[in-house]
């Protein structure tokens, strides 16, 4: 969930009331939001060990968590707004676009060049705008929240925001070669073309995460106007030319993208929440976008509301309400939706959506703010008309027994994540990746995290490094599951339940994970066997060469049994166990010998 921080004296005056904290969380429960802390900048800061906080502001924020899919409350604005209409002080408004005084609308003309790394540009604009320092904060944070939340960190749609009256209409969106465009950056004085501006960000904090978007693409997208002059080099920076300030009256918003509806649904996100400041309020100018054949156009923004729908029954059932037509209309207007009874069906709700409300797609939807507008707390609780015995999967619940028995043998239980760095998988155990196991990541954010672990020993190694200062003997375990790539799935990979456990000491201890493997073994009912007794089943052990361990010390363990599947016998390799190689204990800065044991569940089951 996002996290807005909300100025909290221009909040409650918004409010037209002072809210306790207590009085305030409660609404923000209410309405299905969650306060997260009543707190300063300098406050924040300080907890951060910033040194620089005592010249920061000692107002009051709301730091708030906002539901992912409510683009709409990411603002003061929006959020400000929605309370007002929840707490019945406000109607929602109407939001309608407005042609020129001339009638002709501005137009941004695509080329064919742009369908080869952004092919979509949606815009409008906002006339006679009045920024404050406030809401001009406002207008860019929101910015930011929406690049970081539905756009995807800019990959699916990112924005440019210009004052009009530095440039002229018609615009073009093209895609040209790196040389070929050149233009000072926002807040530069240096003019520079497409590979300069990718030097001069690279170290850049803010702008350097963007520029593998599109950085190896042998074209980059451009926004020109009339006169050539560049506007915008999306997704990473506007020009300085046409930067916009709070003497901006005028603001040209554009919009690339590689999904036309994410880009259409925050263009409409952010003219509705700032429109409000229009000398007009909540009308919008419509741009026109003409696509490259020429005799295909759009206007934008498509701010008319859409229709939605849900039956009076159908609602109540989910609920457990007795609710009349009329007044779930009543809890959703609170809610933003202008709801109306049908009237050639009473037991129909028609809605229509405001464009700020991209989160009502179904009927689930419009029941859930109906839930939500009533509240949570008032719903009524009743028995169930249906009774159902739950039960543990087979599985689980052989996990859990597996865990009992090691935890009664004295080992102690860790939870390591399911996700590792390349080299803890493979080669600090002395393992090699033929390509075909791993499931990996293909955008790791660190390199700690790079692949879904095939082993349940790296990182219960990383925990007994993390804890050397335990007395020794260290017995840890852990019964979790591992990933390995699977063709022949549908979604190409699968889990596996291991069962993985160390001794570490001043010895080896070899006898203790050998008794544990035989204690596990008596457990789950399945006998030692001799390989050559092939008429029975069980379990049996033989020397392995495996790297991970010492030579000589390890041994691989094997099961024969049946096959629920095919009801017929099989043989299986399903473990090993032994003392750790040096190198692996060197590569975790371990200095203690180590017996580890890891083997497959899945076949007790």
């Amino acid at each position: 969930m996002p996290t807005v921080n909300i100025d909290k004296l221009a909040l409650f005056e918004a409010l037209e009331r002072d809210y306790t904290s207590q009085e305030f969380f409660e609404l923000c429960f209410r309405f299905g939001i969650e306060l997260e802390e009543d707190t300063s900048e300098r406050e924040m800061a300080e907890k951060g060990s910033n040194k620089d906080a005592e010249h920061l502001s000692d107002r009051a924020i709301l730091k708030i968590d906002i539901p992912a899919n409510r683009y709409d409350l990411l603002c003061q604005e929006g959020l400000a707004r929605a309370l007002r209409v929840f707490e019945e002080k406000a109607k929602p408004p109407v939001y309608k676009t407005v042609k020129p005084a001339s009638g002709k609308l501005e137009q941004i003309i695509v080329k064919e060049s742009t369908q080869q790394i952004r092919p979509y540009i949606v815009g409008a604009i906002l006339r006679n705008i009045s920024f404050t320092p406030e809401n001009y904060a406002s207008f860019i944070d929101l910015q930011d929240k929406l690049h970081n939340n539905i756009c995807r960190k800019r990959t699916l749609a990112s924005m440019g925001t210009h004052d009009l009256d530095t440039i002229e209409g018609p615009f073009s969106y093209e895609a040209l070669p790196h040389k070929e465009i050149k233009f000072t950056p926002l807040n530069k004085d240096v003019e520079v073309d497409g590979d300069e501006l990718m030097e001069l960000y690279a170290e850049d904090k803010h702008l350097g995460k963007f520029l593998p978007i599109i950085r190896d693409s042998p074209v980059y997208p451009v926004v020109f106007d009339a006169k050539r002059t560049v506007c915008s080099l999306p997704p990473i920076i506007n020009s300085d030319h046409s930067k916009i300030t709070l003497n901006t009256k005028n603001v040209l918003i554009e919009i690339t993208a590689t999904d036309e509806h994410k880009a259409s649904t925050v263009l409409n996100t952010l003219v509705s929440m700032f429109s409000e400041y229009c000398a007009e309020p909540f009308t919008v100018e419509p741009v026109e976008i003409v696509y490259p054949d020429n005799t295909t156009t759009k206007v934008y923004p498509q701010i008319e509301p859409r229709k939605a729908s849900a039956k009076v029954d159908y609602i109540n059932s989910c609920t457990g309400l007795e609710l009349e037509a009329d007044e779930i209309t009543r809890l959703l207007n609170r809610m933003s939706l202008d709801a109306s009874v049908n009237p050639k069906d009473k037991n129909e709700i028609l809605v229509n959506v405001p464009p700020t409300r991209w989160d009502i797609l179904h009927a689930c939807d419009i029941m859930e703010d109906v839930a939500i507008s009533y509240g949570y707390d008032n719903l009524p609780k009743k028995m169930p008309n249906v009774n159902t015995f739950a039960s543990a999967l087979p599985l689980n619940k052989l996990s859990d027994h597996v865990r009992r028995e090691v935890a009664m043998s004295g080992f102690t239980e860790v939870a390591p994540l399911i996700l590792c760095s390349h080299d803890e998988n493979f080669k600090f155990l002395n393992r090699v990746d033929d390509g075909k196991t791993a499931i990996k990541l293909a955008n790791p954010k660190t390199i700690e995290y790079e692949v879904v672990r095939t082993s349940l020993l790296p990182g219960i190694l990383k925990t007994l490094n993390s804890n050397k200062k335990l007395a020794l003997p260290l017995k840890v375990f852990e019964v979790s599951d591992v990933g390995f790539k699977d063709e022949s799935r549908d979604r190409r990979a699968r889990n596996e339940r291991h069962l993985c456990a160390t001794y570490t000491s001043k010895t080896s201890g070899f006898e203790v994970i050998h008794g544990l493997l035989d204690r596990i073994m008596t457990v789950l009912n399945t006998s030692r066997i001799s390989k050559d007794e092939t008429e029975k089943l069980g379990y049996w052990i033989q020397e392995a060469e495996d790297a991970t361990y010492f030579p000589g010390r390890s041994a691989y363990i094997y099961l024969r049994y049946i096959d629920p599947e095919t009801n017929t016998r099989k043989t299986l390799q399903i473990g090993s166990f032994g003392v750790l190689h040096p190198s692996v204990l060197e590569n975790f800065d371990l200095i203690n010998p180590t017996t580890a044991i890891e083997f497959n569940l899945e076949p007790f089951v």
